[in-house]
């Protein structure tokens, strides 16, 4: 019982002792908290004062500046009211001096007896009738003095441009003399039963003549650049010793290379002589082949040689660009070296050559205008055609017969080449024969005879020609075979 009681004392006194501890810590954090809560009071107070204040310094800048705004509203207003006053005065002052311009106005119209307008006008029309006088008479002065210098002028540079320029000019022929070591070679050059002389006539096309002249034979042929392969093949076969068909048609074979070669050459000499820039390589194989053509018995090359000199020379003394009109002139007839292959004046085919082969449009407007077909606009294209019309007027400088007589024959072998089947046409014996050369795969012996009988109907209506022509249609068939 004893020992009931004193554990349920000790439990009373431990219990107490909880209650104690437990009311003393919360004491003490009533305590922190109240603490808390002062120090947050304290805060907020001093923050509220420091906000106070700042409104209170934030309102007084502004009433400051309300004060000074005032102020400035009150000068604007001030200076307002002292311009709106100057600017009556001055609408009194503009009032004041239109009235005195308009008595001023009708006092002088009243003096001289006219209006404002009328004086007016009558002054532009005495001014404009003496400007007119005087520039009618300055405009004939200037074009007599223009008219007499550019005369002088043209005369100088044209005539200085020839004189330094002048050269020979020598009229081709169409045959072509051959000399020979010996009187044996005619024989060879013949061969049994003329069969060489034969075969070499139908290979060349040009007109091989042996006659009584001794140490000498004649080639033959309109066409200046076949006569050169023909004398190059005769050359040649003189040469080596073996004449016979299957050689000739070899060497002629050699000499057409040899002569594309020359043609190269040729339009090479003539760029340089002239000093212009390369060109497209057709555009000088073609250039090249005009030294073996002739216009009016004038060589073409040559011609076009000349021409880019005397272009150039006028240029310089002009101050134009002397290489462009030289390029121009030097070019200007290439045409003749495809005229009669294709359609259409040398002037036009030229300019087509030139512009296919990237020259300038001035250089093509220049060829296509220097013979008048297309109106020239350009410095170049009038140089052009001025040294065009120099080089080719000079005296001695062409020939008009031989011109008619390269056409006549260019003529008769246009009419027979352009009947179907036809493979080669010669005009030889001075345009007294046309040889036929026909493909025999496409045209038999009753065809061949009505080619013949066609083109030499054709001929006659056509052409006017001294005699007669005769025509020879020749179909040849050959076999090749190879031993192996």
């Amino acid at each position: 019982m004893k020992i009931a009681m004193t554990v349920g004392s000790a439990a009373s006194v431990g219990l107490a002792g909880v209650l104690c501890v437990v009311l003393a810590a919360s004491w003490l954090m009533i305590r922190r908290w109240r603490a808390a809560q002062r120090r947050a009071t304290a805060e907020a107070d001093r923050a509220r004062e420091r906000s106070e204040a700042q409104a209170a310094q934030l309102r007084a800048e502004l009433d400051r500046r309300e004060d000074r705004l005032t102020e400035e509203l009150t000068r604007l207003r001030t200076r307002e009211a002292e311009l709106a006053e100057r600017a009556a005065e001055l609408d009194t002052l503009r009032a004041a001096a239109r009235r005195l311009e308009s008595e001023r106005l009708r006092a002088v119209e009243l003096a001289a007896g006219l209006t404002v307008g009328q004086a007016r006008a009558e002054l532009v029309r005495a001014a404009e009738a003496e400007a007119e006088r005087e520039a009618a008479v300055a405009v004939r002065e200037i074009e007599r003095r223009a008219k007499a210098e550019g005369e002088q002028r043209a005369r100088e540079i044209i005539v200085g441009s020839i004189q330094r320029l002048a050269g020979e000019q020598t009229a081709e022929a169409v045959i072509t003399s051959f000399p020979l070591a010996s009187e044996d070679l005619k024989g060879r050059i013949i061969g049994r039963e003329g069969r060489n002389i034969r075969a070499f006539e139908a290979v060349t096309g040009v007109n091989l003549i042996v006659d009584d002249t001794p140490g000498l034979v004649q080639l033959s042929c309109f066409d200046p650049v076949r006569r050169e392969t023909a004398r190059l093949t005769l050359e040649a076969l003189v040469a080596d010793g073996r004449i016979h068909p299957a050689r000739i048609e070899e060497i002629h074979e050699r000499s057409r290379a040899e002569v594309e070669r020359l043609c190269v050459r040729a339009g090479e000499d003539a760029l340089l002589a002239t000093g212009l820039d390369t060109m497209q390589p057709e555009l000088v194989r073609t250039l090249g082949t005009l030294r073996y053509r002739t216009s009016y018995g004038q060589n073409v090359l040559g011609h076009l040689v000349e021409s880019a000199h005397i272009a150039g020379m006028m240029a310089a003394e002009l101050g134009v660009d002397r290489g462009l009109v030289a390029r121009a002139a030097l070019l200007h007839d290439i045409g003749k070296a495809m005229s009669h292959e294709v359609a259409g004046s040398h002037a036009a085919v030229g300019a087509e050559f030139a512009r296919r082969h990237g020259e300038s449009a001035e250089v093509v407007h220049a060829i296509e205008a220097h013979h008048g077909e297309v109106e020239p606009r350009t410095v170049e294209a009038v140089l052009t055609q001025a040294a065009d019309a120099c080089s080719a007027g000079r005296p001695g400088a062409r020939r008009e017969s031989v011109e008619s007589y390269v056409r006549r024959l260019e003529r008769l072998e246009e009419i027979a080449g352009a009947h179907a089947g036809v493979s080669k046409v010669f005009a030889m014996q001075a345009g007294r024969e046309v040889r036929v050369m026909v493909q025999p795969e496409l045209v038999d012996d009753l065809r061949a005879q009505v080619i013949a009988r066609e083109v030499a109907k054709q001929v006659a209506d056509e052409l006017t020609y001294p005699g007669q022509i005769r025509i020879t249609v020749v179909r040849e068939s050959r076999a090749t075979e190879f031993a192996r």
